[in-house]
């Protein structure tokens, strides 16, 4: 939904048609080389997210691609902030409460993730490492499902972007408890941050951005960077962004790229540490 509302705006600027060809898979994989073996002539972008550049090259033992040499960063396109919620049947009102209760009941309160080895399940590791707490990892196939068996009472809770659980907070269906950000979020204002919450030092959030295959010429990324700057601050696509629960994320190409290489850092640091290997079949 991001991808196409930028290229929408884009094209309008750059003159260009841009066609959104979608190729999902591996986790990202298939996409980030496709981007990467295209030729580098400017014509051909991809969305990379904190998987694709940086929870992937530590999590698999084969990665078709290095997101230090093969990619011409161009800048940062959205986050999306992730909050903890809980089924309204536990009995907990705050995050201590609920860590209260992990403690009391070891391995016995469930977290949902939309599959192994991404950001959720790697913000949740980092939550039980930074609460001292044990709890059991239920993967779905997706955020719907792990939505659906959480408003059912399947599990317990799940830390999950606002995009996909805004509509479920509002109505009551499930109960918000932080949000893992540094600051608090415009979409859910009245939820206090983890830090707020009791728990220092801990953010976990989905991002996105844009890069070309190795090799682009120079002059090609920086108009490609400021077209992507200047559909990120148009007050249109801020509003629209804003209604999915996504914040926009306008980092330059230099700044995007001294991104990857921290979340990287970060998330491969805490991956090497729990021990997390995945088979992308």
């Amino acid at each position: 939904m991001v991808s196409r509302l930028l290229a929408q705006r884009m094209s309008g600027e750059l003159s260009q048609t841009i066609i959104v060809d979608n190729r999902p898979g591996a986790a990202t994989m298939i996409g980030a080389e496709a981007v990467a073996n295209a030729k580098p002539d400017g014509y051909t972008l991809g969305t990379m997210d904190v998987s694709t550049l940086a929870l992937n090259p530590s999590l698999y033992s084969e990665v078709r691609y290095d997101p230090s040499k093969d990619f011409e960063y161009i800048g940062g396109t959205a986050r999306f902030p992730f909050v903890l919620v809980v089924n309204p049947s536990l009995p907990v009102d705050s995050l201590q409460a609920l860590i209260a209760l992990a403690k009391q009941k070891p391995g016995q309160l469930t977290f949902a993730t939309p599959g192994l080895g991404g950001p959720n399940h790697l913000g949740m590791t980092l939550f039980q490492q930074k609460a001292g707490i044990t709890l059991l990892h239920v993967p779905y196939k997706g955020d719907a499902p792990a939505l659906q068996d959480l408003i059912g009472g399947q599990v317990d809770m799940y830390l999950v972007n606002t995009a996909a659980s805004m509509p479920y907070i509002s109505t009551g269906k499930l109960r918000a408890l932080a949000i893992a950000m540094a600051t608090r979020s415009k979409a859910l204002p009245a939820i206090p941050t983890f830090a707020e919450a009791g728990v220092a030092d801990f953010e976990a959030y989905a991002w996105q951005g844009l890069a070309a295959p190795a090799g682009t010429p120079k002059h090609e990324v920086a108009v490609m960077s400021k077209t992507l700057q200047s559909a990120l601050s148009d007050a249109a696509v801020k509003q629209r962004l804003a209604d999915m629960g996504v914040e926009p994320f306008p980092l330059d190409a230099e700044a995007f790229a001294a991104h990857v290489r921290s979340q990287s850092t970060l998330w491969g640091g805490i991956i090497q540490n729990a021990g997390i290997r995945l088979n992308a079949n």
